[in-house]
């Protein structure tokens, strides 16, 4: 597998800027590496939830995340926003691959790239299920 090589914000259909924080840096002077993910999963719930396919405290259907990856680029750090560009790779029966690139302040490349699937399931039961209406419409537009 080769590795992948930085994209640019063309690649990417939707954005959401995200300020980095102070708690944000670890000691070697850049965002740790735990931080990228949580930028990852905001860009992607903030999505859903201004599109009107997640209520985080309600809804019956909910996206569990079953595969994650990320490529590092360039280091962000505080106080650098970061922008979040997100599309979408696939649609599954039950699943959306989510693919999110990080850019620093007003760069036109990513710092990091990555993505992760999500697994729809009953909330209750925690099993899968069809992704719904919901969902499929509001990633219907983000996928490349």
């Amino acid at each position: 597998m080769s590795r992948p090589t930085p994209e640019t914000r063309a690649a990417y259909r939707a954005f959401r800027a995200m300020p980095t924080r102070w708690m944000d840096n670890d000691v070697y002077g850049h965002v740790n590496n735990v931080v990228y993910y949580s930028f990852f999963d905001t860009a992607v719930n903030q999505h859903l939830i201004e599109q009107g396919a997640l209520d985080i405290a309600r809804s019956a259907v909910v996206g569990l995340v079953v595969e994650t990856r990320c490529v590092f680029f360039a280091s962000l750090a505080f106080p650098d926003v970061v922008t979040a560009g997100l599309r979408v790779g696939r649609i599954g029966e039950s699943s959306v691959r989510y693919e999110i690139g990080l850019f620093r302040n007003d760069d036109d490349t990513t710092a990091a790239q990555g993505h992760f699937i999500h697994v729809y399931v009953d909330r209750a039961t925690q099993r899968p299920v069809k992704a719904p209406a919901t969902i499929r419409d509001a990633v219907a537009p983000l996928l490349v």
